[in-house]
């Protein structure tokens, strides 16, 4: 099919009632590109309909050593696809009812992720997004659909998908940043380092509501402290020093509104590379750092929070728990162990939104409620198994008990955003002023329990749906998945693709295995042929973003339909 071929088709349906439109479905050559329409909207309030483009390698001329790797292939996507916003913010104007003429693709925030907005590889460019076709009331607007068709795209696609029409200093700094952050985070290990923060980063945001960097004359750009600071020779912006926080229990001291939360914040969004001038470039964490915090009401399914919780009232067999609604301390354990489970080696907390009973029982309160009365045995006794027996790091953000002195590996002090390491002057005061609290883990912290997930998990009726809600909502059948609490999700997309991976799993998944196993073999398939794997959809997947293992198994394990042993 050509140009006129389009013409004609819309020709035809002009006027006539909105599902007329589907007759457009096939692919068109339009000068250059082809235009694939893969689904079209049943009416104009419906989400619009899917296209894509492609433009072969002769034409797009990208030179193949932006592409030439994962992460350079991951960010030249990612810079396409910006590149492409861009275009549709400047064209797009509403021409009818509904979404009528909205030009529209899923562009990330601050982050790069994977996603299947474009894909580039040795033969052509792809790029996929979506159109409200033209509509007055529900009646066919075809002049208005053509322009959009056969003469904004081709300037959309002149603009944004030409090498030699885009600004290739910007994309080259664009890609091989993105290589450096990739390189940065594999060298952490080598170093015996969790996370990295380079001298001059900028992370304060821009306010509550927003993930840009603040700007203005009183921003204060980060500095290590000596005695933490290291180097890194990147192989493509050179060397580069910053503060390297080691291996095993480090915690982030300080007054209020000094700078805690603001640098784990930072540190909790490491996981993921980020775009030029974001201010958290270097930023970098180890990839499967978890964000730990207690969930009041939370579902919990058979997780052994035994470590953490025993001996309840009533016999309750906490190496194997089940609730509806979880407290703070029971959530915040559970929260934990799934960690585990995911196979995190570093976690992150802050105390603001930890359980206080979970974290600390003092002295004086040791000798009021004895042990023989109190089932939580509290972080503090576990921190150290975790790191010393399973080599699980922990970054804790404390204001107020210093009893984590003494099984601090590190102290860090924010001052005024200011980084000190006060080590040496925490574990002096540690000896000056006695502790009166006893430790409390009387059992050894033994292996992470693996849970098994049933195929009968995902029972759902003809009628019943799987689909993302937003940032934080999944919808199975009638259950909800609440995704509040489970920080470290960036993006609309990731949980679009948790949704998909769920409906995946509903289908390919015939035999009892680990939940983690489970995940694992989702993730190896989509390693190996895409995030498209786990689409519904022929030809346009949909927009999807790469979450994390972690990620996944937590949107699992707060589903109330899942049988889990």
């Amino acid at each position: 099919m050509n140009t006129e071929k389009l013409q004609r088709i819309l020709s035809r349906i002009d006027g006539r009632g909105y599902k007329a439109y589907k007759d457009l479905q096939g692919s068109y050559k339009i000068g250059i590109f082809t235009l694939h329409i893969d689904h079209v909207q049943s009416d104009p309030f419906a989400p619009p309909s899917r296209m894509r483009i492609t433009l072969s390698q002769e034409r797009a001329g990208f030179p193949s050593r932006l592409f030439n790797s994962p992460p350079r292939k991951r960010a030249l996507e990612d810079y396409l696809t910006r590149a492409f916003y861009k275009e549709c913010i400047k064209v797009a104007k509403r021409k009818g009812t509904g979404s009528s003429g909205i030009i529209s693709i899923d562009v990330g925030g601050q982050e790069i992720l994977e996603r299947t907005s474009a894909k580039v590889d040795e033969r052509e460019v792809e790029i996929r997004f979506v159109v409200g076709l033209p509509a007055a009331g529900r009646r066919i607007l075809s002049r208005e659909a053509e322009t959009i068709l056969i003469h904004i795209l081709p300037e959309m696609v002149s603009r944004s998908l030409l090498y030699r029409n885009l600004p290739q200093g910007e994309l080259e700094r664009f890609v091989y940043l993105c290589e450096d952050q990739e390189y940065l985070r594999a060298k952490l290990k080598e170093k015996a380092l969790v996370a990295f923060v380079a001298n001059g980063s900028i992370l304060p945001r821009e306010s509550g509501i927003s993930d840009r960097p603040l700007t203005g004359k009183g921003v204060k750009r980060f500095s290590s402290p000596p005695e933490l600071e290291v180097e890194f020779d990147l192989p493509n912006n050179g060397k580069i020093r910053g503060m390297g926080i080691p291996q095993g229990i480090t915690l982030i001291v300080g007054g209020g509104y000094h700078g805690k939360s603001t640098l784990l914040k930072a540190i909790e969004r490491g996981v993921y590379n980020h775009i030029p001038s974001d201010g958290r470039e270097f930023v970098i964490t180890v990839e499967d750092a978890v964000k730990i915090r207690a969930e009041d009401g939370r579902f919990v399914t058979h997780v052994d929070i035994s470590p953490f919780i025993s001996n309840l009232p009533g016999g309750v067999d906490t190496t194997n728990f089940s609730t509806q609604n979880a407290s703070g301390s029971t959530s915040q354990a559970a929260n934990i162990m799934e960690a585990l489970e995911s196979g995190t080696s570093l976690l992150l907390m802050d105390e603001d939104t930890c359980a206080t009973n979970f974290m600390i029982r003092d002295g004086r309160m040791q000798k009021l409620v004895s042990k023989e009365c109190e089932p939580i045995t509290p972080f503090i006794d576990r921190i150290k198994d975790l790191y010393e027996k399973h080599r699980v790091s922990t970054i804790l953000v404390l204001g107020g008990s210093g009893d984590y002195f003494e099984v601090a590996n590190r102290v860090l002090m924010l001052r005024e955003y200011e980084v000190h390491d006060v080590t040496e002057r925490a574990k002096e005061i540690a000896k000056e002023l006695t502790n009166y609290r006893e430790t409390e883990n009387t059992t050894p912290f033994e292996g992470i329990k693996r849970r098994y997930i049933s195929p009968s998990s995902f029972s759902l009726g003809p009628r019943d749906k799987i689909k993302a809600k937003g940032l934080h909502n999944i919808i199975v059948g009638r259950s909800n998945i609440d995704l509040s609490f489970v920080e470290q999700i960036v993006d609309s997309s990731q949980t679009n693709a948790i949704a998909f991976i769920i409906q995946f799993l509903t289908k390919n998944l015939n035999t009892r295995t680990t939940l983690d196993k489970a995940i694992d073999n989702v993730l190896n398939l989509i390693r190996t042929k895409g995030l498209e794997a786990i689409s519904p959809h022929r030809g346009h997947p949909g927009a999807l973003a790469l979450p994390r293992k972690y990620e996944i198994l937590a949107a699992l394990s707060r589903y109330r339909g899942i049988k889990l042993a």
